[in-house]
C-alpha cells in the first residue's frame, strides 16, 4: 500500500472520507473464547454464579457494543446496523462466542462485530470474576466478512492471524 488512507498529508490519523462510496450489504462475524475452570463451567450449567445468567447479559452486553463501536473506536464511521445478533454457547473449556452484524453502508462492519464479542467476553469474566479470577479471554478473531471494495473474506482459507 503506497498511501496510509487514516493519516493525513501532516501525519495526523483521520477518518477516512466514505461519502463517494456505494452503500452495499456487508455483513461481518468475529468469535472468541473465555476459558474457564470446570468448577465455573458447572456453575454456570447449573445457574448458581453470583450475578445471575452470565450467557444473557454477554448476549445483550454485546449487542449494545456493537451499536457503539464508533464510540469506542475513533476512527470507525458511526452505522446503521440492520441486524446484530451474539451466540454464547458453554463449552467444557469455557464459552465460545459468536457475534454476526450485518449493515447496508459504505464501509463494513467487522469492527463491530469484533467489538460484540470482545465486550460480550468481558461480561462473562465481569460475572464469573467471584468464582475465577484466572479466567482467559482468548482468540478474538475476524471469521468472515462479505462486502465492500475488498471483497469477501472466510477464515478457513487462511492461517490462524494471517489474511
Amino acid at each position: 500500500m503506497s498511501k496510509l488512507t487514516h493519516v493525513d498529508e501532516q501525519g495526523r490519523a483521520r477518518m477516512v472520507d466514505t461519502s463517494e462510496k456505494p452503500i452495499t450489504t456487508r455483513r461481518a462475524i468475529a468469535s472468541a473464547r473465555v476459558l474457564m475452570s470446570t468448577a465455573t463451567v458447572d456453575a454456570i450449567r447449573k445457574q448458581t454464579t453470583p450475578k445471575g445468567d452470565p450467557l444473557e447479559t454477554a448476549r445483550l452486553a454485546g449487542i449494545v457494543a456493537a451499536k457503539r463501536t464508533a464510540d469506542l473506536i475513533p476512527l470507525c464511521h458511526p452505522l446503521p446496523l440492520t441486524h446484530v445478533e451474539v451466540r454464547a454457547e458453554l463449552v467444557d473449556e469455557g464459552v465460545r462466542l459468536e457475534a454476526e452484524v450485518t449493515t447496508r453502508a459504505q464501509t463494513g462492519v467487522e469492527m463491530e462485530a469484533l467489538t460484540a464479542v470482545s465486550v460480550a467476553a468481558l461480561t462473562i469474566y465481569d460475572m464469573c470474576k467471584a468464582l475465577d479470577k484466572s479466567m482467559t479471554i482468548s482468540e478474538v478473531q475476524l471469521e468472515m466478512k462479505t462486502g465492500g471494495k475488498s471483497g469477501d473474506y472466510r477464515r478457513e482459507a487462511n492461517q490462524p492471524g494471517t489474511s
